[in-house]
């Protein structure tokens, strides 16, 4: 049984610049299969778009899609993991800052992304959250 953040998490998480608009941003995350994009400008972590985000934040607020900028509707990062944090940790955090996903940094930059499905797929296997997270295939 894993025990450390670097053995669930989801490695080379995919980076957007925050001055990319929002159609580029939706259509990488479909290309990619993914929920959840980190912004950065280089290795200077601004902020999380989920795909919620984007038509939450983004689409309905109405506009040019292709010329609203992510970084705009990124949410901040008011926590994050290192790689050799526990899944307890983790799991703590997510409790108490009510989020989903919680990107993973190693020395001040990304290096990967854990989500409460991943979480859940580890500890609690028969959950029916492990069941649908392992159906995705995703963060």
């Amino acid at each position: 049984m894993a025990t450390k953040i670097r053995d669930i998490m989801t490695g080379s998480p995919t980076s957007v610049s925050p001055e990319l608009d929002i159609v580029t941003v939706a259509r990488a995350m479909r290309d990619e299969d993914i929920g959840a994009v980190l912004v950065a400008e280089g290795d200077d972590l601004k902020g999380l778009v989920t795909d919620r985000d984007l038509v939450v934040r983004g689409l309905a607020a109405g506009g040019d899609p292709t010329q609203a900028k992510i970084g705009k509707l990124a949410s901040s990062v008011t926590a994050t993991v290192g790689p050799d944090d526990s899944l307890d940790k983790a799991a703590q955090i997510m409790r108490e800052r009510s989020v989903r996903r919680l990107p993973v940094l190693e020395d001040g930059r990304p290096v990967g992304i854990v989500s409460i499905g991943d979480l859940a797929m580890e500890k609690d296997s028969a959950s029916a959250l492990a069941d649908i997270s392992a159906a995705r295939g995703n963060t």
